[in-house]
């Protein structure tokens, strides 16, 4: 099965004060580019939905789409992209502010969505559900066109109207952190810096649980 991948980077940031979320450094990085680093291996083709600092997003060597629906219209404008632009058949998305995911995010969705012969499989951790991290097929695209014509703009509402499977990510701790403020980014940094000074024989834990295969 090849996989397309659209990163998310297109929204307004506004619990970061406005910045361009996919150019905040994370470990001296832009978070955007720890997420590409993780997708690389995963996926056929990568794809960034962006609304602004398109040159700094170009600079990563993927082509960068921006929305066609005006006025920020949310995540599903980038997932509409992805499904309408991507060269394969089946579409990861994630967002640029996942500096963690999982190196096996696309097998394990991947696997879900074949065995319930799904449509688009999702991302749950801990109870709670993470519609930007889901694979879909391209089929889909005529109901998500539907759907946004009609001013949807919830993600969940839309996938649930279709043949969906949850998957979940619980033993990825920390892998799907909402970082939507400085100081998230901050606590984030701190956690993985003292596990790896302070706790020498456990050190990366935290990375290896969420890398594991």
């Amino acid at each position: 099965m090849s996989i397309s991948t659209i990163i998310l980077a297109g929204g307004r940031a506004t619990r970061m004060g406005g910045i361009d979320k996919g150019q905040i450094l994370f470990q001296k990085k832009p978070l955007i580019a720890h997420v590409v680093a993780r997708l690389i291996p995963q996926t056929d083709e990568i794809l960034i939905n962006a609304n602004r600092a398109i040159e700094a997003y170009k600079t990563l060597g993927y082509r960068v789409l921006q929305d066609e629906i005006a006025d920020y219209a949310g995540p599903l404008a980038g997932m509409q992209l992805g499904l309408k632009y991507a060269s394969c058949n089946y579409v990861l998305t994630a967002p640029c502010d996942s500096p963690l995911l999982p190196l096996n995010l696309a097998e394990r969705l991947q696997a879900a969505l074949t065995k319930n012969n799904a449509d688009i499989a999702i991302v749950t951790s801990h109870g709670n559900s993470y519609p930007v991290f889901c694979l879909c097929k391209k089929s889909v695209l005529p109901s998500l066109n539907n759907y946004l014509t009609r001013d949807g703009r919830k993600v969940r509402e839309w996938q649930e109207s279709l043949n969906h499977v949850y998957v979940d990510f619980s033993d990825c701790d920390d892998a799907f952190t909402n970082l939507n403020t400085q100081e998230d980014l901050n606590n984030l940094e701190t956690k993985l810096k003292t596990a790896t000074t302070n706790q020498p024989r456990e050190a990366n834990s935290i990375l290896k649980a969420i890398n594991k295969q």
